[in-house]
């Protein structure tokens, strides 16, 4: 029962080239960045990661992606990072692009057990008629297009098909965790980890605050530990290591 591993080097060491990895966060909020230093550090490559974006240039994702590490991401947001942009646009990426709710939804059902569901959300658009480019050739043309999904009607509302997603690990941060594996998040951080957390075969959690059993009350639970598979104690600069994506000054 006990999960803890000493280091992040451990917990991710089984890790292999071409791996499909769901990361937590949002932004720049709630990212496991001291276990994406550790992937990093482990030099694998050609990893398939489903995260809502990819960090910024040089945080989270993007010290992954500056060095060609990543050769698919399925996620919501290109946002700011320019290097993600340019390995988009450039065709050295391959970029599944899906509304943040589906996604969120996608890992929740991957992480449920559930193959399949049906939504409305992007029906009358390429995401459900196909068409969306998923990698650019270098000429700068289209080398791969979504295909179409099945759209059935339910009580006269058309929805289409969307499919649950699992991945091989999960990385996530949380504020606090026991040695269980049970976790808790706080505020804004709380917001794609538990599901990322769900959808991995082999989750790992990066923890701020590494408690012994009982000590969570557990009505404050976000995440049970059944999810989690490997429990990393950050150091206190660790801890503390939180960049702010956009810093917001009033006078």
């Amino acid at each position: 029962m006990d999960k803890v591993r000493q280091t992040a080097a451990e917990a991710v060491d089984d890790i292999a080239d071409h791996a499909s990895l769901a990361v937590g966060g949002f932004g720049l909020s709630g990212v496991p960045g001291t276990l994406i230093e550790a992937v990093h550090a482990q030099g694998v490559g050609g990893l398939r990661v489903v995260s809502n974006n990819c960090g910024v240039d040089g945080e989270g994702l993007g010290v992954l992606l500056a060095e060609g590490r990543i050769a698919r991401v399925i996620g919501s947001y290109i946002g700011e990072n320019k290097e993600f942009a340019r390995q988009y646009l450039g065709g050295e990426l391959e970029v599944e692009l899906v509304p943040q709710g589906t996604l969120a939804e996608r890992l929740r059902a991957g992480g449920c057990g559930i193959p399949a569901f049906y939504t409305p959300a992007g029906v009358g658009t390429q995401v459900a008629d196909g068409g969306l480019p998923w990698r650019y050739a270098r000429d700068g043309s289209v080398a791969l297009r979504s295909p179409a999904k099945e759209v059935r009607v339910f009580d006269g509302r058309e929805y289409v098909l969307e499919y649950g997603i699992t991945t091989d690990f999960t990385l996530v941060r949380a504020a606090k965790g026991d040695r269980h594996g049970n976790l808790v998040f706080n505020k804004a951080a709380r917001n794609f980890n538990p599901l990322a957390a769900m959808a991995g075969r082999v989750t790992i959690a990066e923890v701020e605050e590494l408690l012994e059993p009982g000590e969570l009350d557990p009505d404050a639970v976000h995440l049970p530990g059944v999810f989690v598979q490997r429990v990393v104690p950050l150091t206190p600069g660790q801890a503390r290591a939180k960049r702010v994506e956009k810093r917001t000054v009033r006078l």
